[in-house]
């Protein structure tokens, strides 16, 4: 069972977000800083969220290890990348894989929100924080009104800006390289990925978020995929260092 710290993370993160002069303006008379509740402009996304059913097994599908219960509609190109992959999880496959993450390298979005390992979402001025037990990956989203960059060095994780639409958080993602899978099937993008997600609450302790994938050198036209995740409010995010914690002989492990 994990002790919940959600509250103490999310007041350090506020208070880092804050001015000099405004911390001081509140400090109480110990001289200890009284951090102001942040509020998010639509819906509260914050708190210790796992992906929801935790997955038991090799199945795919929606809960499992793609995002949609149909295979997405890859180009000759996809096609011939995904018949080369070496992907472990796919249930039979023992020789050397090429799945990068097994060398400790960022899985990349949204092929994260996949593995087994809880997120917390914090929400502050400006932006949401996305911090992923899984490499202690932290994924920042601008919510300021900037643009992308116009010049964009590719990136594992891709670079992120997000409006509030209602309850929903709107995030659109550029910049990212090609090194990764979409799934743990071994889809494949190229650099040309554009991805969309809206991500909200289904119920006071779920979250959705809906994907729309468009990659026009990898997919014949866009597509869409779904992942929920649970609330787990006597959660906290552990640490993990894959060098140390990650075991090549246990790769089917990493999706239980």
């Amino acid at each position: 069972m994990r002790n919940s710290s959600t509250v103490l993370s999310l007041a350090l993160f506020a208070a880092l977000s804050l001015p000099a002069f405004a911390r001081a303006q509140n400090a109480d008379e110990s001289g200890a800083a009284k951090v102001p509740a942040v509020v998010a402009p639509g819906a509260d996304l914050t708190g210790v969220w796992t992906q929801f059913p935790r997955i038991g097994g090799r199945s795919l599908g929606e809960g499992g290890f793609v995002f949609s219960k149909e295979d997405p509609p890859m180009t000759p190109w996809a096609e011939e990348k995904l018949k080369s992959t070496k992907a472990p999880h796919t249930g039979g496959y023992t020789g050397e894989s090429d799945d990068t993450t097994l060398k400790c390298y960022p899985p990349g979005v949204p092929r994260i929100y996949l593995f087994n390992f809880p997120m917390e979402i914090f929400v502050v001025p400006g932006r949401v924080l996305i911090v992923h037990e899984f490499g202690h990956y932290i994924r920042q989203i601008w919510t300021d009104g900037r643009p992308h960059p116009k010049y964009l060095n590719p990136s594992w994780m891709g670079d992120s800006i997000g409006k509030w639409e209602g309850d929903a958080l709107v995030v659109d993602t550029i910049g990212f390289n090609d090194k990764t899978w979409l799934d743990q099937v071994g889809h494949p993008h190229s650099d040309e990925l554009h991805l969309i997600e809206r991500i909200h609450r289904t119920a006071p302790d779920m979250l959705q978020i809906d994907f729309t994938f468009d990659d026009p050198k990898a997919y014949t036209r866009k597509w869409t995929g779904m992942k929920q995740f649970k609330l787990r409010p006597d959660w906290h995010i552990s640490e993990y260092v894959c060098e140390e914690n990650f075991d090549n002989k246990e790769i089917q492990e990493i999706s239980k």
